[in-house]
């Protein structure tokens, strides 16, 4: 295992600065390893090959190439920069046939000049109890998801970030997630801020769930508008609960920036939006 880590460690350092070309042998590895975790059905064969995708990733977040390389082939890590290039974001999901889903996050905040980039792990897993609107979330007790889509904004003079991401939940339920993430000045992780409006309530996050039948959009229009398919009432024969959730055709709802607060907006029609 030690010597593993050692040429693990080789590869990343050894990337060019240009990095797009670089490590193509450790790209193979996690593909193999991803391949290897869909074709097994042994969950404890799973969390065994998972570990080793997790070392590679770690020798990879806390590489001097973290921010100038990309895996450009890898269909189950998902990999996105903040447009400001201070942070990057690496999140996995694992399907256990007998436990609920996992989620594996790797965030690297880029240090300042002459400080190393810290790197924050996050570990959460499915929960049948909701997301939670009103809180503040932390690396210790993440809810778990895979973030598509960064973006960041200023709120009090202060650099905040909003987040896109998905949950596949269950058989009975998918959720779609807006939040932000900061930084505190002592440099823990945080995750929620009440700045969402909705119909005079203000919420930490907004949380989207539907069935897992449907399909439900959720992008950044712009860097200031988030939009949404509204959700309706339709019937899936799961249940009585959120899941029978879904897309209300073309009618779009939104999140706009103003003021320092994120404002929810009816029927947007984004082909008036500058």
């Amino acid at each position: 295992m030690r010597n593993y880590l050692i040429i693990i460690g080789f590869l990343f350092f050894a990337v060019p600065a240009r990095g797009q070309t670089a490590a193509p042998d450790i790209e193979l590895i996690l593909e193999n390893l991803y391949e290897r975790i869909l074709n097994t059905k042994d969950d404890p064969e799973k969390l065994r090959i998972n570990d080793s995708i997790r070392i590679i990733i770690s020798a990879y977040a806390t590489s001097d190439s973290v921010f100038i390389h990309t895996f450009t082939n890898l269909r189950y890590l998902g990999q996105i920069n903040s447009p400001d290039s201070r942070l990057k974001i690496l999140t996995w999901n694992l399907f256990l046939r007998n436990s609920p889903n996992r989620y594996f996050c790797y965030l690297v905040r880029k240090g300042e000049k002459g400080i190393a980039n810290r790197v924050y792990i996050l570990t959460g897993q499915n929960r049948e109890e909701a997301i939670r609107t009103d809180i503040t979330y932390s690396a210790d007790d993440w809810y778990g998801a895979l973030y598509y889509a960064i973006q960041p904004f200023r709120k009090e003079r202060k650099v905040y970030y909003i987040l896109l991401g998905y949950d596949y939940g269950n058989i009975l339920i998918s959720r779609k997630i807006i939040d932000v993430l900061y930084i505190t000045p002592g440099g823990e992780l945080v995750l929620g801020k009440d700045c969402f409006i909705r119909e005079e309530e203000v919420k930490f996050r907004e949380v989207l769930e539907y069935s897992p039948e449907g399909i439900v959009t959720l992008r950044l229009n712009t860097r200031k508008l988030i939009v949404f398919d509204r959700l309706e009432t339709i019937t899936t024969g799961h249940g009585d609960g959120m899941e029978q959730y879904g897309a209300a055709g073309l009618t779009l709802d939104g999140y706009k920036f103003k003021s320092g607060m994120w404002r929810f907006i009816s029927e947007v029609d984004i082909r008036n939006v500058k």
